[in-house]
């Protein structure tokens, strides 16, 4: 599985890089959004978070600028019945990550049926069942004694397949042995704990 590529940018087009790396040329899907981001450039050095698809007629990979943008690119694929990698890339393509959060917090079913290819019914399946079977909203919702830290430790962990009761513990125990922790330190404890 290749889980992440860093190289250069050999071409770049909306929602298409090939990244050079040890001689070798990754074409390397991405959503607009993490485009627009990273504006990357020919020549220049670019650094992305990678998902290998594979399916039994191609082979694909997907790239993300943030761990936060392929955890929702996983939950959105692994989690919810229905739901493919081209979908899941026009949903990051069509808004923020943070906005998706709130559109699930709040069950705004207009503003996800508003991402092409994605009608009211399947906005409503992707509230229920995020909400239900998986419970991010408890993690995406914003409390006091959570930090952005440890909410990204916990919806990485959740991404990987944990349940959120689960990955909630294992987050807390490494908290309280090291509280000013980053979110890739916490997570690499917690998966040492589960």
């Amino acid at each position: 599985m290749i889980a992440r590529v860093k190289g250069e940018v050999w071409e770049a087009l909306p929602g298409r890089i090939v990244v050079g790396a040890g001689g070798v040329g990754y074409q390397v899907m991405v959503p607009l959004s993490t485009y627009d981001q990273l504006n990357p450039l020919e020549g220049g050095q670019i650094d992305l978070r990678t998902y290998q698809h594979v399916r039994e007629n191609s082979l694909t990979l997907y790239g993300f600028s943030s761990e936060e943008e392929r955890d929702v690119f996983l939950l959105l694929i692994d989690r919810v019945s229905g739901i493919g990698p081209s979908i899941a890339m026009a949903v990051l393509s069509a808004m923020k990550v943070s906005a998706f959060q709130q559109a699930i917090v709040g069950g705004d079913v207009e503003l996800l049926s508003s991402v092409k290819g994605l009608g009211k019914k399947t906005a409503q399946r992707i509230i229920l069942e995020l909400k239900d079977k998986v419970g991010v909203v408890q993690t995406w919702e914003k409390s006091e004694d959570r930090t952005d830290a440890s909410r990204d430790a916990e919806m990485a962990l959740i991404a990987l397949g944990f349940k959120q009761a689960d990955a909630r513990k294992a987050v807390d125990r490494v908290l309280k042995d090291n509280p000013n922790a980053e979110s890739s330190e916490i997570i690499r404890f917690a998966l040492r704990a589960l």
